[in-house]
Parts: C-alpha cells; sequence; structure tokens
C-alpha cells in the first residue's frame, strides 16, 4: 500500500513544530487484555462482567453498580480526544495481537486461533510472525527514526526478532513450566503416580487451570537490552538494590511502567521521539497465588482512590509463605473492574510523566484492548462479542478534527499504517497490509474511515459494515441501531424485511470477506515462504 504521506505528516507536523527540536510525536499504545468495549464507562454500556469464576454459573452479566470499573482519566481522554464507538479486534489473543504486530489478516500471518496456527514451510513448527510478515510495527516505527520499547505480556516466539530495541516482559521469555531464579509464583507439569498433573510450585498443590507464570503479584520479570544488564535477555531483579525490595507485594503492571518511564526519559534526553507499545496483562484473569484456594478469576490489584483531581495508591503489604498469605487490606478483591480502575491510574501516571517532561503536546496516546472479556466474549464469534474493543485517542499536539464519540469503523491492524503515516514512513506497494492509517480521518473533515471491519477465528470470519454484521456462525444482523448492552442486535430473518442499503451491503461484505477465507485452502505456510519484502521508505527518499 502506497500512503499520502507528504500532505498528512506536514499537516501533523504543523502545531508540533513549535518549541520542539524533536518534530516527531512520540507515541504510546496501551493495548489491555482481555477488556469489551462494555466494561469501559465511557462507551455507556447498561451491562458488564461479574467478578469471580463462581459468579458465572448464573452467567457473566451484571448491572451492578458495585462492579462497575471508574476510569475518570480515561473518560477524559476519550472526550478531549476521542473514542471509537466501534473498533474490532480478532476473537482472541494471539491473532488480535498478530493483527497489531503485523498490521494483516490471518490469510498472511496464519495465526487463525491461539491454538490454530499454520505451519511454517517444510512443517518445522509454527510460522513465526516475523518470518511470515517482515514489517513488524517495531520495524515501521524504526524506520521513521523512532527508539522502540515493549513492555508487558508478549505471547509470541523470540523476543529479539520483532524489532524492538529494549523491553520489559512479564513474565519472560523461557519461564513456561520451568523454574527461574527470581520467584516460585509459577505453575508446573509433573508426572505424578504416572498421571501428569499442573502443580502450584510454591505450595506443591494440585491446582485446576490452565499452566502459566505470574505476571501480577511476585512475578516473573525480564529485560531486553536493558543498558545495566550484562545479556540481551536478562531477569530482574539484576542488582542488590532491586533484590532489596523485590518480593511478595511486587506487582508486575508497576514493574512494566517503572521500565517503560526509564526508557522514555533516556530517549528524550537523547533527542529521539519513542514508541512505546505497551501489552499490558491487566484484564486477563490467572492463578490467584495469594489465595491458591479461592477460584478468584481475576486477582486483586493494589488499592487506589480517586479524589477527583489525582490517585492516591495504598503501599501494598503481603506477607506469609506456601500459599497462605496476608494482604493486610492493601489489596482490592477480585474482579475485572478492579484491573480496569488500575489501568487508568497507571494512564494517570503516564499523563502525569508526559507533563513532568514537557512532552504532553509532542505524543500521541492510544489505548485499546485485545479481545473481548474472558467469560463473556472471549474466544467467542456469536455477533461481536469477541471482537469489540474499546480504542480512545489522545493527541492534544495533533490537532485532531474529531473530539469524543466517532460512530466510524475501526480495526486493531490499523494501528500500523497509522504509525507509518505518522512516523513519515511509506511501505511498499508489494508489501500487504491490511489495515488503514487512521491519520486522514483524525485530521481533516473525512467523515469515514472505514467502509467494513473484519475479524477471523479459525475457520469462521466475520464482518461489519454500517447497516449489516455476518458474525462467526453465519448470523447476520441489523447493526443500524444502539443496543444499550452493545451487543443486542437484531437477527435479520428474512431478507426482504430490509432496506435495499441492507441487502446491497450484505452482498458487498461477502464479496470483500473472500479473499481472507484460505483456512480450509492454504492454512500454512506457502512452500517457499513469504517472499523478501521490499525495503521501506521514509518521507524524506520517497520522490
Amino acid at each position: 500500500m502506497r500512503l499520502k504521506i507528504h500532505t498528512f505528516l506536514a499537516l501533523l507536523m504543523l502545531p508540533l513544530a513549535q518549541g520542539f527540536a524533536q518534530q516527531k510525536p512520540n507515541i504510546i499504545v496501551l493495548y489491555a487484555d482481555d477488556i469489551s468495549a462494555r466494561e469501559m464507562p465511557t462507551y455507556g454500556s447498561d451491562t458488564w462482567s461479574l467478578p469471580r469464576r463462581k459468579d458465572y454459573k448464573g452467567g457473566a452479566d451484571t448491572s451492578d453498580p458495585e462492579y462497575r470499573a471508574q476510569t475518570p482519566v480515561l473518560d477524559q481522554l476519550a472526550q478531549e480526544g476521542c473514542y471509537i464507538k466501534t473498533a474490532w479486534a480478532a476473537t482472541v489473543c494471539g491473532p488480535s495481537r498478530a493483527m497489531m504486530m503485523t498490521g494483516r489478516y490471518a490469510h498472511l500471518h496464519k495465526w487463525w486461533h491461539n491454538k490454530d496456527k499454520g505451519k511454517a514451510p517444510k512443517g518445522r513448527g509454527v510460522w513465526r510472525l516475523y518470518e511470515s510478515s517482515q514489517h513488524t510495527i517495531a520495524h515501521v516505527a524504526q524506520a521513521g527514526g523512532y527508539a522502540t520499547y515493549w513492555a508487558g505480556k508478549t505471547q509470541m516466539e523470540d523476543v529479539r526478532d520483532f524489532g524492538f530495541e529494549e523491553g520489559c516482559f512479564t513474565p519472560g521469555q523461557g519461564s513456561y513450566n520451568k523454574a527461574i531464579p527470581t520467584t516460585d509464583f509459577r505453575l508446573e507439569k509433573k508426572k505424578i503416580d504416572g498421571v501428569r498433573k499442573t502443580i502450584n510450585a510454591d505450595t506443591g498443590e494440585e491446582v485446576d487451570t490452565y499452566l502459566q507464570s505470574a505476571w501480577y503479584w511476585y512475578p516473573h520479570v525480564q529485560l531486553l537490552n536493558h543498558p545495566d544488564a550484562t545479556e540481551d535477555l536478562e531477569w530482574w531483579p539484576n542488582n542488590q538494590a532491586a533484590k532489596d525490595t523485590f518480593g511478595l507485594a511486587t506487582y508486575g503492571p508497576d514493574v512494566e511502567l517503572e521500565f517503560t518511564f526509564d526508557f522514555m526519559e533516556r530517549k528524550h534526553e537523547e533527542g529521539k521521539p519513542f514508541f512505546v507499545y505497551h501489552t499490558s496483562h491487566l484484564g486477563h484473569d490467572a492463578f490467584d497465588w495469594l489465595h491458591p484456594e479461592s477460584n478468584y478469576k481475576w486477582p486483586g490489584t493494589p488499592k487506589i482512590s480517586w479524589d477527583g483531581e489525582q490517585y492516591t495508591r495504598t503501599k501494598p503489604i503481603v506477607t506469609g509463605d506456601n500459599g497462605v498469605y496476608d494482604t493486610h487490606g492493601t489489596i482490592t478483591e477480585s474482579g475485572i473492574h478492579h484491573h480496569i480502575n488500575y489501568l487508568d491510574y497507571q494512564v494517570w501516571q503516564y499523563m502525569n510523566k508526559l507533563k513532568e517532561m514537557g512532552i504532553e503536546n509532542n505524543t500521541i496516546f492510544i489505548f485499546c484492548a485485545d479481545n473481548g472479556t474472558s467469560g463473556y466474549g472471549k474466544s467467542k464469534p456469536i455477533s461481536q462479542r469477541g471482537t469489540h474493543v474499546p480504542m480512545i485517542i489522545y493527541a492534544p499536539g495533533m490537532d485532531l478534527t474529531k473530539q469524543g464519540e466517532q460512530d466510524v469503523l475501526v480495526n486493531i491492524s490499523d494501528i500500523l499504517p497509522t504509525i507509518a503515516e505518522i512516523a513519515g514512513v511509506e511501505i511498499p506497494d508489494s508489501y500487504e497490509v491490511n489495515g488503514e492509517s487512521l491519520v486522514p480521518f483524525l485530521t481533516t473533515d473525512q467523515p469515514e474511515h472505514r467502509e467494513w471491519i473484519y475479524a477471523y477465528h479459525k475457520e469462521m470470519q466475520l464482518v461489519r459494515g454500517k447497516y449489516v454484521m455476518r458474525d462467526g456462525n453465519g448470523h447476520w444482523y441489523d447493526v443500524t441501531g444502539n443496543p444499550t448492552d452493545l451487543i443486542s442486535f437484531p437477527k435479520i430473518k428474512d431478507w426482504s424485511k430490509v432496506s435495499k442499503a441492507h441487502r446491497k451491503e450484505r452482498d458487498r461484505l461477502l464479496k470483500a470477506m473472500k479473499p481472507y477465507d484460505l483456512h480450509a485452502n492454504a492454512h500454512d505456510a506457502p512452500a517457499k515462504g513469504a517472499p523478501k519484502a521490499a525495503p521501506l521508505q521514509t518521507a524524506d527518499s520517497v520522490e
């Protein structure tokens, strides 16, 4: 795809050019985990998710305000910036993160689902993303002169091969079902009396959940290319000062942000724009090592409070051992609403850091999520349960022409070409990217962004336009209304009872999906792999 970068880049830089030696804006993408748009107060749903596994026996939904997230900071950013009414990801994390990382759909990268990924040429395991898609989101940013940082969840192959210069990962690479020197908060597979069981390494007791390492409390943390480290990938804490403070009360999301801020400060001092890709775990369920017998779905966060102007965080205190812990009233109860509240607190920290550094008006901040909420939408191809995610864009120095709610269609794949246009990078025509840059919509009087959005779930395809939506089960919905729960669109059972515009759009969407319907016939990598991609170009190098 050939981006018309000159006009929009000049438009973007105009309000930024005065007062900054570094004219290109910094970019931060905070990519939350398993959070449906309905969980965010900004979106105004009358329904959200219950906090614990046992509650799901009666359904995942509630309208009880006790379980409603409170996000004063994100609400303000959504109003001063803008938020997308209908943003879609894939239905589950792996394929959605592949879409974000590559700007492409599964017909190219072959990540159809977490447990349904295409094989590499000659059957050599899973086809790696950086082999199928050589221009990752970090490579694009780097081509535009950006320093690149990846924080949080990875869920991918070797993190050194995606184009990020530095990173802070939880739980890190190589800790899956394997002991590391810093923490024993992990689950591991062991054969006991001839039967493989999942064991809590902290207690030695069997547990009934999926294999995982801690990313919240007492977390597994790994640094990539940190300037004070001795190895390219190094477990943290890696010095005596850090070891003295690391322990049961160390909270993974706090560690991620601390290292992210350190990177931002260093690169700002160097006069270099930065791209931060912060893939937070917040929103994702997890085993609760502090309450191993509880069956909680979302482990609690440090307690925070908002006084109308600022947040106050209670310092966590955790004592105990071997599965018996006392949190001394410093940690919340279970609930995704607490995770979202903590994300809002971290966004407040981001905003404060940008102001402190004097770069608030030279930074673009994007908040979004990878798929629907666990228990409600995650991995569900029904209607838009799995695909409908929040997206908030805040860019005070970008002179946006859009503010507040934007009733347009956006796909997660759109982030990569958006960054390309902001960075002044042109993607060669020969390299297919399925996303579309948001810059023209955000900075001009252009009324629409896309005609349709697309997602995938194994062999299933989902697509939505302005009038109709087709889910993974082949059901069609009339999406011209505004259901209060963001999901209860009426099914179309008789096409003669809807408008000609509905039928016309249905035919157009069926045709649009066809090139991507390759699960059955091209599930795996081509025999010769992906052709070598033509290089990225910058605005200065394009004639």
